[in-house]
């Protein structure tokens, strides 16, 4: 949780010190950083794809799966 801190903070905030011209700004601006985060950035770690791809992936791998049979 802290390195995502982090990162929204270097990504967001601090590249514009002094420029937020009301706490509004911050609030829709983060929530903009928030979703891009979470639905659109690409990410090595799951094969440079988008964390939605890779969910969406995860659910049709897991859903798709035939049921064992049980005696």
């Amino acid at each position: 949780m802290e390195s995502t801190i982090g990162l929204y903070k270097t990504e967001l905030i601090y590249p514009k010190p002094g420029t937020w011209t009301s706490r509004a700004e911050v609030e829709r601006q983060t929530a903009r950083w928030v979703a891009w985060y979470n639905v659109s950035r690409l990410h090595s770690a799951i094969g440079y794809r988008t964390p939605l791809e890779a969910e969406n992936d995860y659910r049709q791998a897991t859903t798709a799966a035939p049921a064992p049979d049980v005696a």
